[in-house]
């Protein structure tokens, strides 16, 4: 009989415990809501004041670009001077980009459901259009909607479908060594074209939430004073790219190895240390 009341007070003393954890995590899920609540209200906020910040910058765009405009090749130095923009040029898109007269970046007005990113260009040998632009959609079922200017290109200057036009001896790079690839329009994903998505999505956060921001910053710096000084090898290096919450985004370079982060007369200590 004793064995069987020390059993049964054991077993009221877990189904106790299991009641309070219970009462414990229902507790805790209330807050939970409450707190989600409040993100949401907190991100309505955010985005009401964003909304209201980006016509105040509009003007300011606008003025700035017209100052850009007068400076010679800021945006292909700017590109060029990006540490990973930079990579995406190639010769003749350098060529092509003397002609760039300005960038425009434009979030949608609720800013939540996409932006478009806008290369404006003067008349050029090599295509017919003013204006290439490429639109980010987001959907709230499925994945995100991607438009782009189909380019004009003149005759034997085109690269569609990465077939290279060939005329009199001129040829033009083909489409997948080209930054022009990047405006191919792109409005779903599959299992083939996961890949390509992801980087382009990658350029455009680039653009939209570092080189458009600060274009000066680029402008300012001399090749050589990132990854490409003549006197130091590329290899070793690696460009770290952060995205935040899908949409935010820092690059950075950093050398690959602490042997890497060492001076030269570092090295030679240690080498007059072993003798």
């Amino acid at each position: 009989m004793g064995a069987d009341k020390g059993k049964k007070q054991k077993v009221d003393e877990e189904n106790n415990i299991d009641g309070d954890l219970v009462f414990s995590i229902e507790k805790l899920q209330e807050i939970q809501d409450e707190l989600e609540k409040i993100n949401e209200e907190a991100s309505d906020e955010v985005l009401e004041v964003e909304q209201k910040y980006n016509e105040v910058r509009k003007p300011v765009y606008d003025k700035r670009n017209n100052i850009i405009k007068a400076i010679p090749d800021f945006w292909l130095t700017a590109f060029l001077s990006h540490p990973v923009l930079g990579e995406l040029l190639t010769e003749e898109d350098q060529k092509i980009f003397k002609f760039l007269s300005s960038i425009e970046v434009e979030e949608s007005k609720d800013v939540k459901s996409g932006y478009s990113i806008t290369f404006n260009f003067s008349a050029n040998p090599y295509f017919e259009n003013t204006k290439l632009s490429k639109t980010y959609t987001f959907l709230e079922d499925g994945p995100t909607k991607i438009s782009a200017t189909t380019i004009k290109w003149k005759e034997a200057m085109g690269i569609p479908n990465g077939v290279s036009h060939e005329k009199n001896g001129n040829k033009r790079s083909h489409a997948e060594e080209s930054f022009f690839t990047w405006f191919g329009e792109v409005n779903q994903k599959d299992e083939d074209e996961d890949e390509a998505l992801e980087i382009q999505d990658e350029v455009a956060e680039i653009i939209k939430d570092d080189l458009w921001p600060h274009p000066l910053t680029y402008f300012n710096n001399e090749p050589d004073e990132e990854n490409f000084d003549g006197d130091q090898s590329s290899e070793g290096q690696k460009i770290i790219m952060v995205i935040e919450g899908g949409r935010k985004l820092r690059t950075r370079v950093e050398l690959e190895g602490k042997e890497s982060e060492g001076s030269e007369d570092d090295e030679e200590d240690e080498d007059g240390d072993e003798e």
